[in-house]
C-alpha cells in the first residue's frame, strides 16, 4: 500500500473555524440498555440525518438551525426530542418497543423481511429504470467537473498539540473545527483544485478528461499525491452492483443482491427541491462485509435517486480505514432525467479502528455543471493525446479560478494557501517533510540527486555471501526528461565489486518517445520468471533473499549493454525495440556450470556471448500514471490488465556473438473483481524459442526457493529444475475478501481473509538442445509428460500485515531434492 497517510500527515497544517449552526451526538438504546444500531436520527420537518453506528452512537450537524431531533427504528417508538441549544453533545436517547412490535430476537438484529416490504417494491422499480437516468441515456455527452481534494489531521488534543514533533509549529493549532460527518476535531492539512471538460460517447465506448486548471496549497510538483488520491477516490456509479474502493469491492445498497446482504426500512415521503420522494434507510444483515449503511431519498415516478447518504459500518473487513462516507446529489433536467450535480466523499485513515485513534481525513468534493448531449466528435478526438505537461495548466491566475469554481472556497480553506508558505520556511516541518518522504519513495533528496533506494541495500546469497549496495539517480522534479542512475554493490565471499549505470532520454512528451542506455555487471538468478527482457536496470530477488530453502548456488555472472528505443502512440501502448550484448558465465564454475559445445567447431565453451534485437510491443489498458517525464509512476498498480508480446531474434557473429534463433514470448494478466466474492488474480505466459541454444538462453520455469510469497513463481519448484524451449504457463490466485471467515463467529472479529491458488506449467525441450549443454553436467528436465502444477491455501491480513500460503506440489515427485510440501509469507500494506 503506498504511504499515504504518512505522506498525508506530513505534508503541513492547518486549521477551520466553525460554520454549523446545530451540533448534536449522543447514543440511541432500548429500555434494557442495549444499543440499538442503524436507527434513524433526522433533525424534524428536514431530510438531514444519520444512522446510528453498530454501537448506537450518531454524530449530526447542520448549517441551519433546528429546534427538534426525530429518532426512529423499526419496532420501536419514534422520538421527538426539543432542541434548547444549538450545540448537544452525549445525548442519552432511550426507545420503547412498540405494543404490536415483532419478535424480541428480530427486534434486536433488526431483521426486516424479503417480502410484503415496501422498501423492497420500491427497490424493484429502481432495478427497472436505473438505465434511463444518467449520461448513459444519450448517445455523446459532455460536462464541466470541478473537484477539491482536501487531508485532515483529525482528533486534535492536548497530547498531539503539546508534542515535540510540532515544536516551532504550534502556531497551526490556533483554532481547530469539527466534522460535520463525526464529531472530530481537524485541522486542514492539505488542499488541491482541478477543472476538468469532461467527453463522452456512449456509441463507442470512450471518454476523455481534458485538465483545464490545477492549483494546489503550496506545493506545485504534487501530481504523486493527487493521482494517487484521484486513483483511491475513483469514478463510481451507485447504480451498479457493486462499488469499488480501496481495491475492495462493496455491495452497492441498489444492487439487485442487495435484498440478500441490506435491511430495508420505508421510513418517510416528502418533497425534495419539487419533486415528491421517499426515504429508504438501508443497513447490513450481517458484520465483517463490505458493505454500508445510510438511507437514499428516491423520486415516486422516474424511480431515481435525488440523494443518497452511504457509511462504511466499522465491522467491515477493511484496513487502515475507520471511517467511510458518501453524500450524492442528483438533479432532474427536461422534468424527467435525473444527473448528478455532487459528490463528496470522506474517508478516515487511521492505524486502528478505536473511537479515540487519531487519523487522516482524506476528502474529496466533486460538482458538476454545464451539461450538453448529442454533440458528435471525432473517434479520433477521443484516440488522440495532448501535450501532457501543460505549465499553464497549473499557473492559472486567480481570476480563472474565481470565474471556474462552482463552489466558493471558504475562509478557512482559502488559509490553507497561505499558511504552506509560512510552514515551508519552519526547520521541523522541513525534517518532517523530509522523513516522509523518504519512507514514501525510498531515497534521500539531495539538490537534483537521490540516494537509494535504501530497501536494497543488503543482500545475502550463497556466491556473494553478505553483499552491500549503494546507487542513486538525478531527480529534479516528476517531470524530467532525463535521469541517470547507477549503483555499486560488493559481495564479502566473493570479494568482488558489481555495478550498474543507465541514462534515458525523453525526447517527445507527446509520445513519449524515448532511448535509453545501459551497461550492467552483477550476480543474478536466471529464469526468475519467465517472460522476460534485457533490462539493465533489473535484478531478481532470488539472487539477493537473505533465507533461502536449500542450495542457491546456481547463480550467473552477467556483464549486459543494452540500448532501446521505445514510443507509445496510444496512451498505454508502448512499442519498442532493443538490442542487446551480454556475455554470461557461473559466478563459481566449481557449484554450477553453463559450458557447452560449439555447433561449428566442436569446441567447449565455459562462456556464453550472445547480441540480440528485440522487439515488444506492451499494452495495459486502464493503466494510470502520475508524471510527464522519463519516468512516471503507477497509481493503480495491479489493478488493470497487462498485454506483452516480445519477438527476439539472436544474430550469431555480430560482436562474436555465438548464436542464431528466434524467441517469442507473450504474457496475459488480468485482475478481476468478482463482486462480493473477492478478486481474481490470473496470468497466461507462452513462449516458443527456434533454434539450438544451450542452457543460459534457454527459458528456465521460476522456482521460488526463498520464504517470500511472489506471484508468478512456482513455489515448490528449486531452481533450474524445469528448463524449456517451449512452454505455456497459468498462474491463478483468488482472494475471498474474508467472505467465508466473516461467516464463522471465532474467526470472524479477525477480519482473516483467505486466499486459494493454482499453478501449472507445460513445456517441452528438444534433444539438440539437451545434446548442446550436455557438458555443462546439469540434468535438464521439462514437464513434458503431464502439465506440473501446485495449489495452495492461505490466510492473510494476519495483525493487518502478513499473510502465510501453505503449498502443496500436485505431481513430479520423483524429481532430485522434490519438495512436496512448503510455506511462504509477505509482509505488506493492504486495504
Amino acid at each position: 500500500m503506498k504511504q499515504y497517510t504518512l505522506v498525508a500527515f506530513l505534508v503541513f497544517l492547518y486549521q477551520l473555524s466553525s460554520l454549523a449552526q446545530t451540533k448534536v451526538s449522543g447514543v440511541v438504546s432500548d429500555t434494557n440498555d442495549g444499543p440499538i444500531p442503524f436507527a434513524n436520527v433526522v433533525y424534524a420537518n428536514s431530510s438531514v440525518g444519520t444512522i446510528t453506528d453498530e454501537n448506537g452512537r450518531f454524530y449530526l450537524e447542520s448549517d441551519n438551525n433546528y429546534s427538534e431531533l426525530r429518532i426512529s427504528f423499526i419496532g420501536f417508538e419514534t422520538k421527538v426530542i426539543a432542541l434548547d441549544k444549538k450545540v448537544t453533545y452525549n445525548m442519552e436517547i432511550e426507545l420503547i418497543e412498540e405494543a404490536n412490535s415483532l419478535d424480541e430476537v428480530v427486534i434486536y438484529k433488526g431483521k426486516t423481511s424479503k417480502k410484503n416490504n415496501p422498501a423492497i417494491d420500491i427497490l424493484r422499480k429502481i432495478w427497472k429504470n436505473r438505465r434511463e437516468n444518467g449520461v448513459k441515456k444519450f448517445k455523446q455527452y459532455q460536462y464541466d467537473k470541478y473537484e477539491k481534494l482536501e487531508f485532515d489531521l483529525n482528533t486534535i488534543d492536548s497530547s498531539l498539540i503539546n508534542s515535540r514533533i510540532f515544536k516551532g509549529m504550534e502556531f497551526i493549532f490556533e483554532d481547530i473545527d469539527t466534522s460535520r460527518i463525526t464529531g472530530k476535531t481537524y485541522l486542514p492539512i492539505f488542499l488541491n483544485e482541478a477543472i476538468y471538460k469532461v467527453y463522452g460517447d456512449n456509441t463507442i465506448n470512450e471518454t476523455k478528461e481534458l485538465l483545464k486548471g490545477n492549483k494546489n496549497a503550496g506545493f506545485s510538483d504534487n501530481q504523486t499525491l493527487i493521482a494517487f488520491v484521484k486513483d483511491l477516490y475513483s469514478d463510481y456509479d451507485v447504480y451498479d452492483n457493486y462499488l469499488k474502493f480501496f481495491d475492495k469491492s462493496f455491495t452497492s445498497p441498489l444492487s439487485r443482491t442487495g435484498i440478500n446482504v441490506y435491511n430495508y426500512v420505508l421510513t418517510d415521503s416528502s418533497y425534495i427541491g419539487d419533486k415528491w420522494c421517499y426515504n429508504i434507510v438501508y443497513y447490513p444483515r450481517r458484520k465483517n462485509e463490505l458493505t454500508f449503511k445510510g438511507d437514499f431519498w428516491v423520486n415516486d415516478t422516474t424511480w431515481a435517486l435525488k440523494e443518497i447518504n452511504l457509511e462504511v459500518t466499522k465491522s467491515a473487513n477493511i484496513n487502515w480505514i475507520k471511517d467511510l462516507y458518501i453524500e450524492q446529489e442528483f438533479d432532474v433536467l427536461n422534468d424527467s432525467i435525473f444527473l448528478i450535480t455532487k459528490d463528496y466523499f470522506q474517508s478516515d485513515f487511521a492505524l486502528n479502528k478505536k473511537e479515540k485513534s487519531r487519523g487522516v481525513y482524506g476528502k474529496r468534493t466533486t460538482l458538476y455543471d454545464n451539461y450538453k448531449f448529442d454533440i458528435k466528435k471525432d473517434p479520433k478526438f477521443y484516440k488522440s493525446q495532448v501535450d501532457p505537461y501543460n505549465q499553464d495548466v497549473y499557473n492559472r491566475e486567480d481570476a480563472f479560478w474565481d470565474q471556474a469554481r462552482m463552489e466558493a472556497l471558504n475562509k478557512d480553506e482559502q488559509k490553507v494557501y497561505k499558511l504552506l508558505d509560512t510552514l515551508k520556511t519552519v526547520k521541523a516541518f522541513k525534517r518532517l517533510y523530509n522523513i516522509g518522504t523518504i519512507l514514501a519513495s525510498g531515497y534521500i533528496e539531495f539538490d537534483g540527486w537521490d540516494f537509494g533506494p535504501l530497501f536494497s541495500t543488503v543482500g545475502f546469497n550463497d556466491i556473494e555471501g553478505w553483499r552491500l549496495r549503494a546507487g542513486g539517480r538525478t531527480y529534479f522534479t516528476s517531470n524530467d526528461r532525463w535521469r541517470i542512475e547507477g549503483y555499486g554493490a560488493y559481495g564479502f565471499r566473493d570479494d568482488k565489486f558489481k555495478y550498474g549505470i543507465s541514462g534515458k532520454y525523453l525526447i517527445d512528451r507527446k509520445s513519449r518517445l524515448m532511448v535509453s542506455l545501459g551497461n550492467r555487471r552483477d550476480v543474478e538468478q536466471l529464469g526468475a520468471s519467465l517472460t522476460n527482457t534485457n533490462d539493465v536496470e533489473g535484478r531478481s530477488l532470488a539472487s539477493s533473499a537473505i533465507i533461502t530453502t536449500g542450495d542457491n548456488t546456481r547463480l550467473t555472472s552477467i556483464n549486459l549493454t543494452a540500448f532501446s528505443m521505445q514510443i507509445e502512440p496510444r496512451k498505454n501502448l508502448t512499442l519498442g525495440v532493443t538490442t542487446s550484448f551480454r556475455t554470461l558465465k557461473p559466478a563459481d564454475r566449481g557449484l554450477f556450470s553453463l559450458d557447452f559445445v560449439d555447433p561449428d567447431t566442436g569446441e567447449l565453451k565455459t562462456e556464453i556471448t550472445q547480441t540480440e534485437i528485440a522487439t515488444q510491443l506492451a499494452y495495459t489498458p486502464n493503466r494510470k500514471t502520475t508524471g510527464y517525464g522519463v519516468d512516471r509512476i503507477i497509481v493503480n498498480d495491479g489493478d488493470y490488465a497487462t498485454l506483452f508480446l516480445n519477438y527476439g531474434v539472436g544474430v550469431k557473429g555480430i560482436l562474436e556473438s555465438d548464436f542464431d534463433y528466434q524467441k517469442i514470448q507473450f504474457l496475459y494478466g488480468q485482475p478481476w473483481n468478482i463482486g462480493g466474492f473477492g478478486r481474481l488474480t490470473t496470468s497466461l505466459e507462452l513462449g516458443k524459442i527456434y533454434g539450438e541454444v544451450p542452457l543460459g538462453l534457454l527459458s528456465v520455469v521460476p522456482g521460488n526457493q526463498t520464504y517470500i510469497s511472489i506471484y508468478n513463481t512456482f513455489p515448490l519448484l528449486n531452481f533450474y529444475e524445469f528448463v524449456t524451449d517451449t512452454y505455456a504457463s497459468l498462474h491463478l490466485q483468488h482472494n475471498f475478501n474474508g467472505r467465508i471467515f466473516s461467516r464463522i463467529p471465532l474467526l470472524r472479529k479477525l477480519n482473516l481473509r483467505e486466499l486459494v491458488g493454482f499453478r501449472a506449467v507445460f513445456g517441452e525441450l528438444s534433444d539438440e538442445n539437451i545434446l548442446l549443454s550436455a557438458p555443462s553436467g546439469e540434468t535438464l528436465l521439462a514437464p513434458d509428460i503431464d502439465p506440473y502444477w501446485e495449489y495452495s491455501f492461505g490466510v492473510g491480513n494476519i495483525f493487518k500485515v502478513f499473510r502465510i500460503d501453505f503449498h502443496f506440489r500436485g505431481n513430479y515427485f520423483d524429481n532430485p531434492d522434490a519438495r512436496k510440501f512448503g510455506v511462504t509469507g509477505a509482509f505488506g500494506f493492504y486495504f
